[in-house]
């Protein structure tokens, strides 16, 4: 239910804006929140200790949007007189969605890959115990139930995102997606929705803090690694994504206003959406490391220093131009 709520408040956001306008911003949005994530997943994973599914869920939840920050920026922006398109707000779904999409199925890649390594460890071992190979066929092991046979073959991906889609998580994201983008469910939205997932959502977040409290060792050895991506991570995001919404108002005419919101949610890390999502579709990683990193690093440093950045770098190019 949450995430089917999550999925409706993306697809009615798309469906009232024009997307005629926003095609380009929106392909940059999507194209930002795939790239974070594989980012996170070819960084923070290749530093000592990290755990590469709990890298990839940190990546997918700074790939996802928080609206409260997007809401900060908007009030920050409102009072200085930035002006922005009515509809660049809602560019929020296509780089959040996309973020989390690519997050878990880039996860259930390696989780394939994982088991296919096991697979092969573990027939190299009953080879080494029965000796030699003419008794193979003796002992019940065949050349056919050789992994390592298939070593040159890549795995096949579209079966494992196929999958990947069709899990809990996903679908439900996506089917209130496309109820939103598709329907008109507003009345259901504000009446049955909307009061639940508060509730629903404080449920969660309860659950998922006693797992992070309860796993917290694991994390205790490399915290300065999560602690030094949250910091980064959400400037250099907020940058790419700045630059691309530089290339659409150069195009296009998008408004600098509108750069500066595209540069806020991928600086912004998400606290509503993605937790659940990321708890539903990556469960073996460890909430301490994705929530800790963006609650206590990653989202203060979007606010206090991502948000006037972006805004005074766009005011320097209004005053040069």
């Amino acid at each position: 239910m949450l995430l089917i709520k999550v999925g409706l408040s993306g697809g009615i956001a798309i469906r009232n804006a024009n997307l005629a306008e926003m095609l380009l911003p929106a392909f940059f949005a999507v194209l930002t929140g795939i790239l974070i994530v594989f980012i996170g997943r070819y960084t923070l994973a290749k530093l000592p200790k990290v755990k590469i599914l709990d890298a990839i869920a940190t990546a997918g939840l700074f790939g996802a949007v928080s609206g409260s920050t997007l809401a900060a920026a908007l009030t920050l922006m409102e009072a200085q007189g930035m002006e922005y398109e009515p509809w660049a707000a809602a560019l929020y779904p296509f780089m959040d969605i996309p973020a989390l999409v690519t997050a878990i199925v880039l996860a259930s890649l390696y989780t394939s890959k994982q088991k296919q390594r096991a697979a092969e460890e573990e027939y190299r071992s009953k080879k080494e115990f029965y000796g030699m190979e003419e008794n193979y066929d003796q002992q019940g092991i065949t050349a056919s139930s050789d992994p390592s046979a298939q070593r040159n073959e890549r795995v096949k991906i579209w079966p494992i995102v196929k999958e990947s889609l069709q899990g809990s998580a996903l679908s439900a994201l996506l089917l209130g997606l496309a109820l939103g983008l598709l329907t008109r469910p507003e009345s259901v939205y504000e009446s049955f929705y909307a009061p639940l997932f508060r509730g629903l959502l404080s449920i969660l977040m309860i659950v998922m803090g006693m797992e992070a409290t309860a796993r917290i060792g694991e994390l205790c050895k490399v915290a300065q690694w999560y602690a030094v991506y949250a910091f980064i991570a959400p400037l250099l995001h907020g940058f790419i994504a700045f630059g691309f919404g530089m290339i659409a108002h150069y195009i296009t005419g998008f408004s600098l206003g509108g750069v500066v919101i595209m540069a806020v949610i991928a600086a912004s890390s998400s606290d509503i959406s993605g937790p659940p999502t990321l708890r539903a579709g990556i469960p073996k990683a460890n909430p301490s490391s994705y929530i800790g990193s963006s609650t206590a690093v990653g989202t203060p440093v979007a606010l206090a220093i991502g948000i006037p950045l972006y805004i005074a770098l766009a005011q320097a190019l209004m005053g040069a131009s």
